[in-house]
């Protein structure tokens, strides 16, 4: 798989020499992905991922796309990280996140289910199960895939 460079930015950041280097290129160019945040396989950050925010507390697995706009966070960001029940997001293999969408866990860990779409500016604050499709705004399950 040929990569791009925000791709390749994205896995230099585990580079213990351009780790740190990485992570600011990619901040100056609009996406903001923690070198705590842990990425699988074939990630890609398509267009850029500008405007893209990932918490650190989130494992993303394998061949995972997400565009532009896209947040992954508390819902409970009014309380110090000290006081909240947010433990972390998950997002497994074959998501699709699109423009805009939001992903905000307030307790426990948030996991996207295996295949799952959220769609364009979609606000997730649940889990899913495998290859659903959500929606809306709060979102919710309007599908399956295929």
């Amino acid at each position: 798989m040929r990569r791009d460079v925000y791709t390749s930015l994205i896995y230099a950041r585990s580079s213990p020499i351009f780790g740190k280097l990485a992570y600011f290129i990619l901040k100056f160019l609009g996406a903001e992905v923690p070198l705590r945040v842990k990425i699988g396989r074939d990630f890609l950050l398509l267009h850029g991922g500008f405007g893209v925010v990932i918490h650190p507390q989130t494992v993303i697995h394998d061949r995972v796309r997400v565009y532009p706009g896209v947040t992954l966070g508390r819902a409970d960001v009014q309380h110090p990280i000290e006081k909240s029940a947010f433990k972390g997001l998950e997002v497994e293999d074959d998501v699709i996140l699109a423009s805009g969408a939001k992903v905000l866990c307030k307790e426990g860990v948030l996991r996207i289910g295996r295949g799952t779409i959220v769609a364009a500016n979609a606000v997730l604050l649940e889990s899913t199960n495998e290859n659903e499709i959500w929606a809306g705004v709060p979102a919710r399950c309007v599908g399956k895939r295929d």
